[in-house]
């Protein structure tokens, strides 16, 4: 590998932009391949199987593009597949991880609220996160079904979607909440909404400067961080329809895109 090779970025949907977007932030220099899996979007509710196969079907895509490293943009992806694909695979892959050890240094009540697919909250990963981290606090683990689907349709504060987030945080902030840790890619686009409702007094935390952080780190210690004299490029994929796709692309990037549709024989899994 050197270090004029792409990262390669993936989640169940536009969720994984949010990572992306610190990516790009932290690494202007680098080069970013990023894949929109809305074609099996959302992965919460998915059989373990399932996941774990379209894991494995986009980071063959990736690397087979030349990615140095991998990035599962999603925490669901990550609690089913992140073990198998380091096991497989040769590159650095760098994961989620709820924001669980930040909430910690930051809660004054001591009551933490998560929100999360039950996909994610029901991960041995995630319950090995708590068991390690989460002594010092007691955690509200509040699955949001719904809401991946109210992002990856573009709704990020209409009436509905503003409902759908009071029915999950009323419950936290009525026992104590003082800090919410997001844990799912596609909420970081609700922050505002989420912010509002909760009130001034609530931190609401997501994970993916960290995450960006993480891949720094990883490429630094193997040498493979691009000449930072240079500005990366991003390229985007999606298994759905990337005619339909590319408006909320384009917006949630907040910038051009050209989306691509993947190959045939890496839309089925």
């Amino acid at each position: 590998m050197t270090p004029d090779q792409p990262i390669g970025v993936f989640d169940s949907g536009v969720g994984g932009l949010t990572v992306l977007k610190e990516i790009r932030r932290e690494l202007p220099a680098e080069n970013l391949l990023y894949i929109a899996d809305s074609g099996y979007a959302p992965y919460g509710d998915k059989p373990l199987e399932v996941i774990e196969a379209r894991a494995l079907v986009l980071t063959e895509f990736l690397i087979a593009r030349g990615a140095k490293a991998v990035v599962v943009a999603c925490n669901t992806a990550t609690g089913a597949a992140a073990r198998l694909l380091r096991a497989r695979y040769p590159v650095p892959i760098i994961a989620m991880e709820p924001a669980v050890k930040p909430a910690l240094g930051l809660t004054r009540s001591g009551v933490i609220g998560v929100l999360a697919t039950r996909a994610t909250l029901a991960s041995p990963s995630f319950s090995l996160l708590l068991e390690r981290l989460g002594a010092g606090a007691r955690f509200l683990l509040q699955p949001c079904p719904g809401l991946v689907e109210r992002v990856e349709a573009g709704d990020l504060d209409s009436e509905t979607i503003r409902a759908l987030l009071a029915d999950y945080l009323n419950p936290l902030l009525a026992r104590g909440a003082d800090t919410v840790v997001l844990g799912c890619t596609h909420y970081p686009y609700l922050t505002p909404v989420i912010q509002d409702l909760a009130g001034p007094a609530v931190t609401v935390l997501d994970s993916g400067a960290a995450v960006a952080r993480q891949v720094r780190h990883r490429l630094e210690s193997v040498g493979l961080l691009a000449d930072p004299g240079r500005s990366g490029a991003e390229r985007f994929w999606t298994s759905g329809c990337p005619v339909a796709g590319h408006g909320l692309v384009t917006r949630l990037w907040c910038g051009p895109v050209t989306l691509q549709s993947l190959p045939a024989g890496s839309s089925v899994g």
